[in-house]
């Protein structure tokens, strides 16, 4: 008789304390968290560093800090903890200060709504981070394209573009009010578009944009429709290597996001299989 392998030891959430918050314009938050469980955090090799929050819905009977096992046992599931992915902004180990920037669309979601009524002392529980992407140093020019969503993805990725080195970034957002501050090392080339939150405007954009000359290095995340019809327009149309470019939904229009995680690793196959197919 063989032995089985041993259980993998479950992975026990960090529990951190709202130390700030801050309203960055009519629909992004800025929640600083920190405390002593996030030492060692290990954040800082990627600039699109992210964590998985685990969130009370709307209308739980209990509050942050609880034990996700005990909630599942004792409450129905529409009261369980909601998942919900985010990008770390900023990381700072000396002073275990972490730094998350939410969207905000009034009632709307789990996040936002915790996002706005979160206040100094409120505890939140996230695992991570995970992450994959950076600037390439090596590369002549960037581009980073996203919507609301992807702002602290591309400010964070921003802040390690060479110094002197292009990088175009283009980004749709609801309305002017919404535009924050974005501070680069690099040569910045900003476009800010005003849509209706799906990034539609994204793809003409930069389907029209005169690219420099030599190597890119592209992040484009967002919707996922919205960044398929852009990574198969860079790759096909624009001939840049697949492996030059980072490219992801972080949502998809219609689908919550347990609905879109249900179906994410699906619509990417059919992607791939359509950029492999495509005449080129």
């Amino acid at each position: 008789m063989t032995d089985a392998p041993p259980a993998r030891p479950r992975r026990r959430p960090k529990s951190t304390t709202v130390l700030e918050t801050e309203r960055l314009g009519p629909h992004l938050i800025r929640i600083v968290v920190g405390g002593p469980e996030l030492e060692g955090f290990g954040a800082g090799e990627f600039t699109d560093h992210y964590v998985k929050l685990q969130i009370p819905p709307p209308g739980a009977e209990y509050r942050a800090p609880f034990d996700a096992d005990e909630i599942k046992e004792r409450y129905p599931r529409e009261q369980w903890p909601k998942v919900r992915t985010y990008t770390v902004r900023d990381w700072d180990p000396d002073g275990l200060r972490l730094t998350l920037d939410f969207v905000y669309h009034g009632d709307e979601g789990v996040a936002g709504p915790w996002a706005a009524a979160a206040r100094p002392g409120d505890v939140l529980h996230l695992m991570g981070p995970g992450g994959a992407y950076a600037p390439s140093p090596d590369a002549d020019w960037h581009l980073l394209v996203g919507d609301l969503a992807v702002i602290p993805a591309i400010a964070a990725s921003l802040e390690r573009i060479p110094a002197g080195v292009p990088v175009h970034v283009i980004i749709e957002v609801p309305s002017p009010e919404d535009e924050v501050e974005l501070q680069t090392p690099g040569d910045l080339r900003l476009t800010w578009l005003h849509g209706d939150g799906t990034g539609d405007t994204l793809p003409p954009a930069v389907r029209d944009l005169e690219f420099p000359e030599g190597d890119v290095h592209a992040f484009v995340h967002g919707e996922a429709t919205v960044v398929r019809d852009i990574r198969r327009h860079l790759v096909v149309e624009r001939g840049i290597p697949k492996e030059a470019l980072s490219a992801s939904g972080y949502w998809k229009r219609g689908r919550d996001d347990e609905g879109w995680r249900a179906e994410k690793a699906e619509f990417n196959r059919q992607a791939d299989a359509e950029l492999e197919t495509a005449p080129s």
